[in-house]
């Protein structure tokens, strides 16, 4: 029985083109796409208005397709947890996104991420850029529903 290494910051390189983890499911409802509606001053029918949206192509309302975005970090330290040698990161960006299918929210949808290492640039003074490959899946359907590579800047313990 093999074990496998815990990542961390000093031998995340060792994981580059290999699985890193699966979150939880995570549950979404009408009141936090409408939540998310507001604060991101996007409160288009299609989201936001569930009478309307029924009669519309998808028969209900859409979860955003940043609302899957902005859940990318949570996702990561569900799946993967933090490097067990890192301090903090920040978020550093996206090198790509693409919404694969429209989510439709009914009675509520999960999404939970697929997480996978693609990249790892050494940085000054101990920090790494990581570059993660997350496949998001709703529950009930078929394919992943969002595509993204997320980057994160990790900084190292201090000694």
């Amino acid at each position: 029985m093999t074990t496998r290494k815990s990542l961390l910051l000093a031998n995340a390189k060792e994981f580059i083109g290999s699985s890193l983890g699966i979150s939880q499911w995570v549950s979404i409802d009408q009141v936090q796409v409408n939540i998310f509606g507001e604060v991101s001053r996007w409160r288009k029918p299609g989201h936001c208005d569930p009478e309307s949206a029924q009669k519309g192509p998808y028969g209900g309302t859409l979860i955003h397709g940043f609302h899957m975005v902005s859940l990318l970090s949570h996702f990561f330290e569900d799946a993967v947890s933090k490097p067990q040698d890192a301090s903090h990161s920040l978020n550093y960006g996206l090198d790509k996104v693409r919404i694969l299918q429209p989510v439709v929210i009914g009675q509520g949808v999960k999404l939970r991420s697929h997480v996978s290492l693609l990249a790892v640039t050494d940085k000054s003074d101990g920090q790494v850029l990581l570059k993660t490959c997350h496949q998001i899946e709703a529950q009930g359907l078929d394919d992943y529903v969002m595509y993204a590579e997320y980057l994160a800047y990790w900084f190292p313990e201090s000694d």
